[in-house]
């Protein structure tokens, strides 16, 4: 190897070593870029999101129906009924499925046994 060579394959050498930081540097920055864009996205959307809810607010109808659903107000006239569970607080708005499924209705049960006995085997006359 001549001593030009080893001079370049040297110089090469430092060259790479003295880049290795700023390019990691790039990549790292280049990728925080590409995370806080998908933040920004994000933030649009959700403020997308939230102007057009205040824009349901402004309707009176809009806030009417809602006083009625959370605050269990009613118009003049009429008589409002708040459901009470066994622990004394208001029961759920909507019964789940499972729910339904576990406990029955009772009209569910009473059908149910009709059917039972419909279908049962009449004892044998002796």
């Amino acid at each position: 190897m001549t001593g030009r060579a080893l001079a370049l394959v040297l110089t090469l050498a430092a060259v790479g070593v003295l880049l290795v930081v700023p390019v990691r540097n790039w990549f790292g920055q280049r990728a925080e870029i590409a995370e806080l864009q998908a933040q920004i996205e994000v933030s649009s959307a959700n403020v997308a999101q939230l102007q057009l809810e205040k824009e349901r607010w402004v309707d009176p109808a809009f806030v009417a129906a809602e006083a009625r659903r959370r605050l269990h107000f009613v118009m003049p006239g009429e008589i409002g009924y708040v459901a009470l569970g066994a622990d004394g607080r208001p029961a759920a708005e909507t019964i789940s499925d499972l729910a339904a499924e576990k406990n029955p209705a009772w009209y569910s049960k009473l059908w149910g046994a009709v059917q039972e006995a419909d279908d049962a085997v009449e004892p044998a006359s002796e």
